[in-house]
């Protein structure tokens, strides 16, 4: 049987805090309408988690769209990102004031380092622990951190990360799971970015068996991939019927061996800039 379309099922962080384990992210989705229409029409489908950054360009659609939906603020769980020409204490504090001023909210629920950027992390860090501290963002973490750049962090900082956003797909999980292991170890929620691969894989001929053995669609195997791994998944869409297809992956689970299948088609997959090799 179907089940009903929910996204009521939520990972709990550190620091207490609820996510939602399936969110929309709206990167490269244009500003104005076609991010308002997004928002609205996955809140309508039970979304309540939705993923933007400053470099995106969207914050005050989601905003708009958040408060104009009828759905109260404290049911959404929205997170930002703090941008590379933006890193430093100071820097990072002001940027992080204009993307609250862009969204209109008096907090966020989720503020990311974005990019592991070269020597001014550190202290990008300590900005991200003030707001923290100050009750304007709920939870923090970081972005594209791979081995070197977490296990620089955890050495210098003793508030550990809530989150660590990376790409993450079968085509990709086995070349990052060194990764996966160290943010399960340490209580770090890991959140999958293009779980979808940005369409370059949806025609793989193991992930369309998969899908048609459960009547589903080669993007929800992939969702549900990500979701056997524990992770919050992020799929991006502007399709109004898409968005709601992506959140309706509660109703079946992965069997071992498919999931076995799926971590096989691993090939080191990076649908953007890899961070992997990052100073």
């Amino acid at each position: 049987m179907v089940s009903e379309i929910t996204s009521s099922r939520t990972i709990t962080l550190r620091n207490g805090a609820e996510i939602p384990r399936l969110g929309l992210g709206v990167y490269q989705i244009e500003a104005g309408e076609a991010t308002r229409n997004a928002v609205r029409w996955a809140l309508e489908a039970g979304y309540r988690h939705i993923d933007t950054a400053a470099a995106y360009r969207n914050e005050a659609d989601v905003g708009a769209a958040v408060r104009e939906s009828g759905v109260p603020r404290e049911e959404v769980f929205v997170t930002s990102k703090l941008w590379n020409e933006n890193h430093g204490y100071g820097e990072a504090l002001r940027a992080f004031d204009r993307s609250l001023e862009r969204l209109g909210f008096d907090y966020v629920d989720l503020y990311l380092i974005h990019w592991p950027v070269e020597k001014l992390r550190r202290d990008s860090w300590r900005a991200l622990e003030r707001v923290h501290a100050d009750g304007r963002a709920r939870a923090i973490g970081v972005s594209n951190y791979m081995m070197p750049h977490l296990e620089e962090l955890l050495s210098q900082s003793e508030m550990v990360p809530d989150i660590n956003q990376i790409e993450l797909s079968p085509f990709n999980y086995r070349s990052r799971q060194d990764v996966v292991e160290l943010c399960r170890a340490r209580r770090i929620v890991v959140e999958a970015y293009s779980p979808l691969t940005k369409a370059r894989r949806l025609d793989d001929p193991v992930i369309r068996r998969i899908a048609e053995r459960h009547g589903k669609t080669p993007a929800q195997v992939l969702i549900r991939y990500g979701l056997e791994l524990d992770a919050v998944v992020l799929p991006r869409s502007s399709n109004r019927e898409r968005i709601r297809e992506n959140l309706d992956v509660f109703d079946f689970s992965l069997e071992a061996e498919e999931i076995e299948a799926l971590h096989a088609l691993d090939e080191g997959l990076a649908t953007g800039w890899d961070p992997t090799d990052a100073t």
